[in-house]
């Protein structure tokens, strides 16, 4: 495949801070691949309590198959894992979707995948501790993180060495989640990439049950570098209409997001990052969170990471018992 068609294909997969995998198998045309991670480390609860943690544990696996004449095919299931306690829910699904792809007509995705929206909106989402938290408030079921029962389609129009322009677009289907009804939604990602800069404007829309006006988002991002490699630099600005849900509101708000960060890599790749997020609710002038993080990374090995954050809470208008929060552990890549 050409360069601009594969990263395409694992765009979600960086995003979301996982693109080590062992690969199993390659003849024919075709290849197989086990990935994911485990975190463990410790850090503080919701009640200010220590405790053993791990930090989205998941298993992947990854296949794909050579058509010919310009096209292949993949599939990627992926399950978080419950590494802290046993019992019966052991794994829970992330993702799990099929993928065709042609070198010159782009990309199509059906199942549970990182979204169109997200391809503008995480890119601020790197840090293993702590980040971006309003991408995954009814993230689901808005698209605007992990999408369920999604068709998507992107194509990268390349204009030279230094100048890509990306298309996305998604679909989903009716969808009740706690007693919220979403009608069918439509999603749309644009975004360019010049050298180390990228900027990026997504939209997403559908009906809600509760409110006489659809469920929007509007949002731009921008970012200069690549995180881990020297200078990185990221910020994401969401305008909602009716539309996020946070535990503990009730029924869908409109809503503003802001998530920024900062994080110079050196060359021993010891990573250092601050970023600020905050999530309001516009129909009360009222803030859901606010919060600041300065954290450390630093990779063992290629495959071993170790991770050290503190969080500190910035204050809300809902609750009086918000806490700090630190976690200190690492991290292996299978």
């Amino acid at each position: 495949m050409k360069k601009t068609v594969l990263a395409s294909v694992i765009a979600g997969m960086a995003f979301s801070g996982q693109a080590l995998a062992v690969e199993l198998y390659n003849s024919g045309g075709s290849t197989f691949s086990v990935g994911g991670h485990i975190s463990m480390g410790i850090g503080n609860d919701d009640d200010d309590e220590l405790e053993v943690q791990s930090i989205s544990p998941r298993i992947n696996i990854n296949a794909t198959q050579d058509l010919g004449h310009g096209w292949s095919a993949d599939v990627k299931g992926e399950w978080s894992v419950n590494t802290l306690e046993g019992g019966d829910n052991s794994f829970s699904t992330r993702l799990g979707y099929i993928g065709v792809t042609h070198e010159t007509w782009g990309r199509g995705v059906g199942g549970t995948q990182w979204s169109p929206y997200y391809d503008v909106g995480g890119i601020a989402d790197m840090p293993i501790a702590f980040a971006n938290d309003f991408l995954y408030v009814n993230g689901y079921e808005l698209g605007t993180g992990r999408a369920e029962r999604m068709i998507s389609y992107r194509k990268t129009f390349n204009f030279g060495d230094n100048l890509d322009f990306n298309l996305g677009a998604g679909w989903q289907g009716d969808n009740s989640e706690g007693g919220t009804d979403y009608g069918n939604r439509g999603q749309l990602g644009l975004s360019v990439d010049l050298g180390g800069i990228f900027v990026g404007y997504a939209f997403t829309t559908g009906s809600v049950s509760g409110s006489n006006d659809d469920a929007m988002g509007n949002l731009v991002s921008a970012k200069y570098g690549t995180y881990g490699d020297g200078l990185f630099i990221a910020a994401v600005y969401e305008m909602g209409d009716s539309f996020r849900n946070a535990v503990g509101q009730a029924g869908a708000y409109d809503s503003y997001s802001i998530e920024a960060i900062a994080a110079f890599a050196l060359a021993n790749s010891l990573n250092f990052s601050l970023n600020y997020e905050s999530h309001e609710n516009d129909d009360d002038s009222k803030t859901v969170f606010s919060q600041m993080a300065l954290q450390v990374e630093y990779n063992f090995t290629g495959k071993f990471m170790g991770y050290a954050g503190y969080q500190i809470d910035l204050g809300d208008d809902y609750a009086d018992d918000g806490d700090d929060k630190y976690a200190l552990g690492v991290r292996y890549y299978l």
